[in-house]
């Protein structure tokens, strides 16, 4: 009876160790993305680069000449800079995704009395439903920025089933000159080499 139960235990424990047959992933096999189009201010043609991680759980953007300033030497246009990417992003049928994480990253030169704004928009073509996020510094500052819109699992917006639906990804940056207009104020969200960049990460579901 002993070595009856004993057996049955190891074959119960063999039956919830072993990996199963059918087991799913939580991403899928293949994930391309496609820049459909890139308009706006901050990223001229040619400006903007686009780059998926190699494990499927996100992207990357690049930017070389995304700058927002104001005050002395500015143009009055300066203050308000913004991009907007349509993306087509392709991966096998039976997955949905939205995105759950966004990282943002620059420099800010902002004198005493002036602030800068980083904005995010995210939405998918022909759909009502967008998430915003906004992000505020106040100078004095000299140094890097960072930023980071965090969706909640019920805040985040998946593309709908079975539909081919663009993803669209509006940023902005401003910089407001407040009372140190007589000076010279920057925020950018570009970079010299791809080590800075803005990271998106998916958030993968079945449907």
């Amino acid at each position: 009876m002993l070595k009856t139960l004993a057996a049955a235990a190891l074959a119960l424990t063999a039956v919830l160790t072993a990996p199963a047959a059918n087991a799913i992933p939580d991403v899928p096999d293949y994930v391309t993305i496609d820049v459909v189009t890139v308009n706006g201010s901050g990223c001229p043609a040619g400006t903007a680069a686009v780059a998926s991680a190699d494990d499927r759980t996100a992207f990357t953007v690049t930017y070389s000449q995304y700058l927002a300033q104001a005050g002395q030497g500015s143009a009055p246009t300066d203050f308000r800079k913004n991009c907007q990417l349509n993306l087509r992003v392709t991966y096998p049928q039976g997955f949905t995704f939205g995105i759950a994480q966004a990282d943002y990253r620059g420099f800010a030169n902002l004198q005493a009395g002036a602030t800068g704004t980083e904005k995010g928009n995210y939405y998918f073509q022909g759909m009502s439903q967008t998430a915003s996020r906004t992000h505020t510094f106040n100078g004095p500052k000299s140094d890097n920025w960072q930023a980071t819109d965090r969706a909640q699992v019920a805040e985040i917006i998946y593309a709908p089933c079975g539909e081919v639906r663009h993803l669209n990804i509006n940023t902005e940056l401003r910089v407001n000159a407040g009372t140190a207009s007589k000076a010279h104020s920057f925020m950018t969200m570009d970079s010299t080499d791809s080590s800075v960049s803005t990271k998106y990460q998916f958030s993968w579901k079945r449907c």
